[in-house]
């Protein structure tokens, strides 16, 4: 597949994986991406994943239709992108290897290259290389999101080669919008880093970006300023919608209860963005999407062990690990005899920045009776004054 007349796609989509970096469910697969760009040198961008390292070979003897590769830029160090780099290493031992300081600290970790040091082409920050007709300039991007990453603009067609930035989840021959699977792809995996992709941002800023070519998903060619736009909403910490996610972790169903029926109040009030998610049933992945997504969040959980029921604790630790901040919180606990769920809850949220708690926190004892209907109907009222 032609990016270009000189920028030829030679990665490859995988459907068959059950779950990307041993924890994502993907239904759409995942796309590995690489590219080779042919000119006076040829340069290949980044391997693939040994998935598919078989596919991938064969499109990269195609696409050099005879011709020896004169550079691999290493992007990223993860193994979905690194891992045929010895392979091709070995088989072109003439190619240079383009890389940072950090990269080849790395590499060295998961290869034995021969003559490394006399095929490294270290790059820092701002460096450009000419190619012949194409001239590729190097931006470190460290923490979006292993220390090594650094992007790549070709000037002379104006492409970023944005490493895992601007990824998705999902094949390429998926037809659905970019936006959700880019916003659970971004949250999930870069979501802690956003000060390190604003840093990125500024950089990008300074450039006329005409395509955009990740590592992961579609390859972005109309309407850059959107998807720049929602990397800037994303990793700033904003919320993107105003909206309402009720996230609950009942054992018996009573706790999924009262948070249905918080739900039935909210819209029942005219609040036209309410989600539910069963914390212990639906996508992990999806709900850290959600609550990054919206301004507000309501927690529902039952006591278990004189703490939280764990799927509510899995779900905060992975927002406190993915520095979730600036939104506003309702807390809701169940138990029959000591509920102990949203002591433990705040203190998850305490280590959290700029978050507001709507106080009181409601305790259900076992069931929804007609009091505690009534602070429902008082926490309603409160989330949607503010």
């Amino acid at each position: 597949m032609k990016i270009t007349e000189d920028i030829i796609y030679i990665g490859a989509d995988d459907k068959t994986i059950d779950l990307f970096e041993g924890q994502y469910v993907v239904p759409n697969g995942i796309s590995y991406n690489s590219y080779l760009i042919k000119d006076e040198k040829n340069v290949i961008m980044d391997t693939i994943d040994k998935r598919k390292s078989k596919e991938w070979l064969e499109n990269l003897e195609k696409a050099l239709d005879g011709k020896k590769p004169d550079y691999l830029v290493v992007s990223h160090m993860e193994p979905d992108h690194a891992f045929n780099i010895g392979e091709i290493a070995n088989k072109y031992t003439e190619m240079k290897i383009i890389g940072n300081q950090k990269t080849f600290v790395m590499l060295k970790q998961f290869f034995n290259i021969p003559n490394l040091e006399q095929r490294k082409v270290e790059v820092k920050e701002g460096e450009e290389i000419n190619i012949g007709k194409h001239t590729l300039q190097f931006f470190m991007a460290p923490m979006v999101h292993w220390p090594e990453v650094m992007v790549t603009y070709e000037k002379t067609e104006k492409i970023v080669f944005s490493a895992d930035g601007f990824g998705k989840f999902g094949t390429l021959d998926v037809k659905e919008e970019w936006i959700e699977e880019a916003r659970r792809y971004y949250f999930n995996i870069v979501g802690k880093y956003g000060a390190q992709v604003q840093a990125l941002l500024k950089k990008l800023a300074t450039l006329d970006v005409k395509m955009i070519c990740p590592l992961h998903g579609s390859i972005l060619k109309e309407n850059i300023e959107y998807y720049i736009d929602k990397y800037n909403i994303w990793s700033s910490y904003t919320p993107e919608e105003d909206g309402i996610l009720i996230a609950y972790a009942s054992i018996y169903g009573n706790t999924a209860n009262v948070a249905k029926k918080l739900a039935e109040k909210l819209e029942q009030k005219g609040e036209k963005k309410v989600i539910l998610k069963d914390l212990a049933r639906d996508d992990m992945a999806d709900a850290i999407e959600d609550a990054f997504r919206y301004d507000k969040i309501i927690l529902a959980a039952s006591s278990y062990n004189m703490g939280v029921f764990p799927p509510m604790e899995q779900f905060l630790n992975q927002l406190k690990a993915k520095n979730y901040q600036n939104r506003k919180i309702g807390i809701i606990e169940n138990g029959t005899w000591a509920p102990s769920a949203g002591r433990c809850m705040k203190e998850i949220i305490s280590n959290m920045k700029n978050i507001t708690i709507y106080e009181p926190t409601i305790t259900i004892m076992s069931t929804l009776n007609e009091e505690t209907s009534k602070k429902l109907e008082e926490l309603a009222c409160k989330i949607l004054e503010n």
